[in-house]
């Protein structure tokens, strides 16, 4: 089982990005991806889950309506758009995958992480 995160980057506030998670070696489409991200000096913290099989997401109150997770099933990829970025959006961005979808955003629970991508929202 692998994750690679990419589309981490450098980006002025009120822009966007989109991340990306490409996944390979799951034996099958039951398990859910979460997003999480990591600041400097802070805990990581849950964005938003989705599950691979039927699309149900999950966000955390306080990402909800600046961030949208999607997934491309055919690529087995799958995405974190970011919009209107601030400064304390800042930080690795981690995807991960739940092998029991509980779709939740607890850190623990997840059992696969990829390597991370780091966001910097600075002008």
């Amino acid at each position: 089982v692998q994750l690679v995160e990419s589309g981490g980057g450098l980006v002025q506030p009120g822009g966007s990005l989109r991340l990306s998670c490409a996944a390979s070696g799951f034996p099958h489409d039951y398990y859910a991806i979460g997003w999480f991200r990591q600041a400097p000096g802070k805990e990581r913290e849950g964005v938003a889950c989705i599950s691979v099989s039927d699309a149900n997401t999950y966000y955390a109150d306080s990402m909800k309506g600046r961030f949208t997770v999607s997934r491309d099933n055919a690529k087995n990829t799958f995405y974190l758009q970011m919009n209107s970025l601030k400064p304390e959006d800042t930080g690795v961005y981690y995807c991960a995958a739940d092998m029991l979808m509980t779709m939740d955003l607890v850190p623990k629970e997840y059992d696969y992480w990829g390597q991370g991508t780091q966001v910097t929202v600075s002008s």
